[in-house]
């Protein structure tokens, strides 16, 4: 049990490429499938935090895998929506929100190699819980795209209205927000001569 919770991270950092190539493959049974791997993923990242703390076996390993997983995860979901309607999930974007987040974790690493604890703000959690949202729909739209007949139509029609874009922005937005203010609350990072 000691290991579990890194085992259980350490699968999650190997679920996302597989997620990430089923779907991108364009075929209904690849996609659903790569939904499951998703979703199966996702649940690690409850379970490996819930084994940590019950058996009392969090290490600094598994703080430093754990997020490090959660990203590969995100990143993977985001990179992937492109590839379904570049008009709604807009490269730029994607881009912005995975240099957001390299940043803030690169610089996570430098602090807790300066033995300054990050703070943090709630814009941080809401921050995860909206890009996760939106990922939740925008991967679940994608899948049902490629249902042919009226599913497909519906979709089509929910892209039409470009609320997937409008909804990419406002994630874009409180993404990059939330960075720079993680940037301006740790400011002393930057200043410190130690």
């Amino acid at each position: 049990m000691k290991k579990l919770p890194n085992i259980l991270s350490g699968s999650r950092l190997l679920l996302a490429p597989v997620f990430f190539f089923l779907f991108i493959q364009d075929d209904l049974l690849w996609r659903g499938l790569s939904l499951v791997v998703f979703t199966v993923a996702a649940l690690t990242d409850f379970f490996d935090g819930y084994f940590a703390r019950k058996y009392e076996v969090e290490s600094n390993v598994g703080i430093f895998l754990d997020p490090l997983a959660d990203k590969f995860l995100t990143f993977a979901g985001f990179v992937c929506l492109p590839f379904v309607d570049t008009s709604q999930f807009v490269w730029w974007a994607i881009i912005l929100i995975v240099i957001r987040d390299i940043s803030i974790t690169l610089l996570r690493i430098y602090s807790d190699s300066k033995g300054i604890v990050m703070q943090t703000r709630k814009t941080a959690k809401i921050k995860t819980a909206v890009q996760m949202g939106y990922l939740y729909v925008a991967l679940l739209l994608g899948f049902l795209f490629l249902i042919p007949g009226t599913t497909a139509d519906i979709v089509r029609s929910i892209f039409r209205t470009d609320i997937l874009y409008w909804g990419l922005m406002a994630v874009t937005a409180i993404t990059v927000y939330s960075g720079i203010e993680y940037l301006y609350v740790n400011r002393k990072l930057f200043s410190s001569s130690e």
